[in-house]
């Protein structure tokens, strides 16, 4: 059935919708008095929390869903389940929820690496969402959301100055075991995986194309979170306080 057609777009809608509702009633919560005083970082901290919401969400039902059916794994193509397929329709939703955020917030210049992340993912969804392939594809590559978990609390920690804690220290190095375990482990899988689709010009050939240059994101990521949480002396001053991957 054609994308404009697509009763999978009344999912779509639906998430993205929840994601925005979900988005005003986190905005009520207390902020940190660090937080408070700047609008910027409030405006992140309500950015997070909604992320923070997905990240628990999204990776606990991955990892449901690869228990359920394991053949998702395997075969990554066409092994097809309900929950795997709900879950990417929930995370395409907040992607297209935080794309909007960021422009509509005026965030879209120092979010910029956000936003290319977020298209590209959503370029990969999209194939699962509306031609039901790679759906286990979309699974695994939203077990990196285990990962994200830690990340988001540490990016919170950050902004609310609470790097000296211990919970901050005790993080780090949680967050750096998650990391190997549900991003660049299950990262390394599929872009091995769809090597095979070299050359090929179809479906999968443009979603290797996504996965290496998320690939290269990932480890440039992963390169400043070494320097960040564990050189810190050879990280320089940052030159834009609202460049918050580099945090």
């Amino acid at each position: 059935m054609p994308p404009l057609l697509h009763p999978a777009l009344l999912l779509l809608l639906g998430a993205t919708l929840t994601f925005r509702a979900l988005r005003r009633a986190l905005s009520r919560l207390p902020l940190p008095a660090h937080v408070r005083a700047d609008p910027l970082r409030t405006w992140r901290w309500h950015n997070l929390l909604v992320s923070f919401t997905h990240s628990i969400v999204s990776g606990i039902w991955a990892l449901l869903c690869v228990w359920q059916t394991p053949e998702l794994l395997v075969e990554i193509e066409t092994a097809w389940s309900l929950s795997g397929y709900l879950l990417v329709c929930l995370s395409a939703g907040y992607f297209i929820h935080d794309t909007v955020d960021i422009v509509v917030s005026r965030q879209a210049r120092a979010s910029w690496e956000y936003l290319v992340h977020h298209v590209m993912a959503m370029g990969a969804f999209f194939s699962g969402i509306f031609w039901s392939s790679f759906v286990g594809g979309g699974v695994i590559t939203l077990l990196v959301e285990v990962s994200n978990i830690f990340l988001t609390i540490r990016m919170m920690m950050k902004i609310s100055n609470a790097q000296n804690l211990l919970l901050y220290r005790i993080n780090k190095y949680v967050n750096l075991i998650m990391y190997f375990l549900f991003r660049l482990a299950p990262q390394a899988y599929l872009t091995y995986f769809f090597l095979q689709y070299v050359g090929q010009g179809n479906l999968g050939t443009f979603l290797l194309g996504i996965l290496l240059m998320l690939d290269v994101m990932i480890l440039i990521y992963f390169s400043r979170l070494l320097r960040s949480d564990f050189c810190p002396e050879r990280v320089p001053s940052p030159q834009h306080k609202d460049k918050f991957l580099t945090e």
